[in-house]
């Protein structure tokens, strides 16, 4: 409960009586009157503020919210009587907003609607501890705070907004939004598709003799990339994630390209889970079906980086036990020089039943200090030590690729295309 300016003023005026009283101008009961109404008359509005019933809130929001997309909240208010407040939505920490707080009046009877923006910032579990009012008196003597309901718990997912763009386009049209090279094959693969009419540029193998014999011109079988197999997203959530680019965290967007493999890689008719190692674990064994989408966001929509190593061999050690059935396993973390002999170990343990391939995540200020221009002892120390790292990388690189491992160099923003066009050009070669 505080005193509003209106009040304020009463009391200016009583200290000018008080004054008025010591120049003579004034009797000394007109100073004592004037204390009396004012108080009497703060005393009869302060009960009558108190007295006033909380108006009743309504939020209309959803309990599940997309990383850094911003989302309409409505707030429809109530009151028994008329009323004077500000309202203010008791939002999570942290994060956006733009709309808030708002003035109103509430007449009986009529239902007033506030529209206002959020923006989340960071993916995890959250609360709405309410909705903050502030009331004025009857004679605006008084302002008084209050939390009235409705508590609301909201979760925070990836930014599963492309993945309902992509639901608009074939696999092979989405795999070429996030950005995938994609090489044309025809009439190539491992699984049946169907019978059609030989074209020019398909190989005598592909002829079946004896439907050509029957149709009397020849008729060749077409072949599909094998369904029903099984790719597992393995990543790293320990200290190497938590770099930045672009205003999210290298997991935030490592998690982002792993929806959208694992979206077209369902498209595709393949099975896939995923295993967070280095921080807190995670485990979703591989499964068919659009649904298991949600599996994945439920189980990942909270996973934070955190400032541990990962352990890499134990990691492997797990999977072995975990992923009985050979798997393209695509292990996307951000490799140094010093984790080489473990991950090494790793990955061999790895290779023994499963396809390996490694998305090594590379720093975009790394790029920009090899590029920029070179001025000062300090720009040159800095584009010096760039290379240096870079060229260390690059030897860790080849250490696994010349134990046939597949490599993936790549910075955060191109990660997605370049996971897709891995998954498709082992599908394609029928590496699995």
């Amino acid at each position: 409960m505080r005193p509003a300016l209106p009040l304020l003023g009463c009391l200016l005026v009583w200290a000018g009586v008080g004054a008025a009283v010591l120049a003579g101008w004034l009797p000394r009961w007109s100073w004592q009157a004037v204390l009396a109404i004012v108080v009497a008359v703060a005393l009869v509005d302060l009960l009558r503020l108190r007295r006033l019933p909380s108006p009743s809130v309504q939020r209309q929001l959803p309990e599940a919210l997309a990383l850094n997309v911003r989302r309409a909240v409505q707030l429809t208010l109530q009151a028994e009587r008329t009323l004077r407040l500000e309202v203010f939505d008791l939002l999570p920490g942290a994060w956006q907003s733009e709309g808030m707080p708002r003035r109103l009046r509430l007449r009986p009877g009529f239902a007033a609607t506030l529209d206002y923006h959020v923006q989340p910032l960071q993916r995890g579990h959250f609360r709405f501890d309410g909705v903050q009012v502030r009331l004025h008196s009857p004679w605006r003597l008084w302002r008084q705070q209050r939390v009235v309901p409705p508590a609301l718990d909201v979760r925070v997912f990836p930014n599963f907004v492309p993945l309902t763009r992509f639901a608009l386009f074939s696999a092979e049209q989405a795999s070429r939004m996030v950005g995938a090279h994609l090489k044309r094959r025809r009439g190539e693969g491992t699984d049946f598709h169907q019978m059609r009419e030989y074209r020019i540029g398909d190989s005598l193998r592909q002829i079946d003799w004896k439907a050509t014999s029957r149709a009397r011109r020849l008729v060749s079988r077409e072949y599909q990339d094998e369904k029903n197999q099984q790719m597992l997203l393995v990543l790293d959530s320990g200290r190497r994630m938590m770099a930045s680019d672009g205003g999210l965290s290298h997991f935030d967007q490592v998690l982002n390209a792993a929806l959208v493999l694992a979206y077209l890689a369902l498209r595709q008719g393949d099975g896939v889970g995923l295993h967070a190692m280095g921080g807190e674990q995670r485990w979703v064994a591989p499964k068919r079906g659009m649904g298991t989408i949600d599996d994945l966001l439920r189980a990942s929509y909270d996973l934070q980086p955190q400032p541990v190593a990962t352990d890499y061999l134990a990691t492997a050690t797990q999977l072995s036990v975990l992923q009985r059935r050979r798997a393209l396993v695509m292990l996307v973390t951000n490799v140094r020089d010093e984790d080489i002999e473990d991950l090494l170990a790793a990955v061999k343990l790895l290779q023994r039943r499963h396809l390996v391939c490694v998305a090594s995540l590379r720093e975009q200020v790394l790029d920009h200090a090899l590029q920029g221009q070179v001025q000062t002892d300090a720009d040159a120390a800095q584009a010096g030590a760039a290379a240096l790292y870079l060229e260390q990388r690059a030897q860790a690189h080849d250490a696994l690729r010349g134990h046939g491992v597949m490599v993936l160099d790549v910075t955060a923003d191109a990660l997605p295309g370049a996971l897709v066009e891995r998954y498709l050009s082992v599908k394609r070669d029928g590496l699995l």
